[in-house]
């Protein structure tokens, strides 16, 4: 008997590629298929098969990875697929491209010296939720890389904008902050004197989660840079930095690490302290945060 488990991941494909349908950029084509929904269907076929080996022999260790590099594929896919590719198009490809390379490879390389990813620890024993999982990361790289995909495949270069040229230094500063933010934390992680202990120096000490605030820059800087080329239903592409927003600071994101500090420091006056003097996410400038340097 079918339940709602096994209908989920179908319906969150399905649900993806109407999307796609509807913000799809007219000109471009795959066998037939219109552009967009075919690159959106290549997202979940490459989840498919990551799934495929994943359940195989029971292993997360690539998923990061081959997220990244379905960003990668999409943006590419896309490129070739326009009709009148342009620098502009190129530009907004390399925004996905410099992004998904630089995150993907840190994720691969802190989960191969960490070794298991304990979010997977009892998914990957179920089927159907270890599917839903690898779905779900497709929807994540459809939804989050929609509005640049459509900008990429968009037939024609739009005039240089301010809207445009904000984007760029939008994206610009917030790929600075996650990078800055990621290089501190495994720096710090690194050191056997900070076994046990919390991160607060750096941009770490302007705010709780850097590099999730540098993650949302840099995919509203996307849409932005996107939106002069925007018409009708692609303005529905405003869902990606949205989705990226609510991913990050209402499902899997800050919640998840919330738990996990206040398990691990929750009665260490000076994680409270932290906690206290030290936004969650919008920095205060000048810093107020009184927590003391590492």
């Amino acid at each position: 008997m079918l339940t709602k488990k096994h209908l989920m991941p179908a319906l969150l494909v399905l649900i993806c590629l109407l999307y796609a349908t509807l913000i799809n950029p007219s000109g471009s084509s795959l066998a037939g298929v219109p552009g967009l929904p075919a690159i959106f269907a290549v997202i979940f076929l490459i989840q498919l098969l990551g799934f495929s080996y994943a359940w195989w022999a029971r292993t997360e260790r690539f998923y990061d990875l081959v997220g990244s590099l379905t960003f990668i594929t999409a943006a590419v896919l896309a490129l070739l697929l326009n009709p009148g590719i342009s620098v502009y198009s190129g530009l907004m490809a390399a925004l996905v491209m410099i992004w998904a390379l630089r995150l993907g490879s840190f994720l691969f390389l802190r989960i191969a010296d960490v070794g298991e990813d304990q979010r997977f620890r009892k998914i990957k024993q179920s089927f159907w939720r270890f599917l839903l999982v690898w779905t779900l990361q497709g929807v994540w790289v459809s939804l989050t890389s929609s509005a640049a995909l459509v900008a990429i495949l968009s037939p024609t270069a739009p005039a240089f904008s301010g809207i445009a040229a904000l984007g760029f230094l939008i994206w610009i500063i917030g790929f600075g902050l996650e990078v800055v933010a990621d290089q501190q934390k495994a720096h710090f992680r690194r050191n056997p004197e900070n076994a046990g202990r919390f991160i607060r120096h750096g941009v770490w000490s302007i705010c709780r989660h850097p590099n999730y605030l540098g993650e949302i820059m840099l995919w509203s800087g996307v849409f932005l840079a996107a939106v002069p080329v925007m018409q009708g239903w692609q303005w529905a592409t405003l869902v990606s930095p949205l989705f990226v927003v609510i991913l990050l600071t209402r499902i899997s994101g800050i919640p998840t690490l919330a738990h996990r500090g206040v398990s691990l420091w929750g009665d260490d006056p000076a994680y409270q302290a932290y906690l206290r003097d030290t936004p969650l996410l919008i920095p205060r400038f000048p810093a107020r945060s009184r927590a003391a340097k590492n």
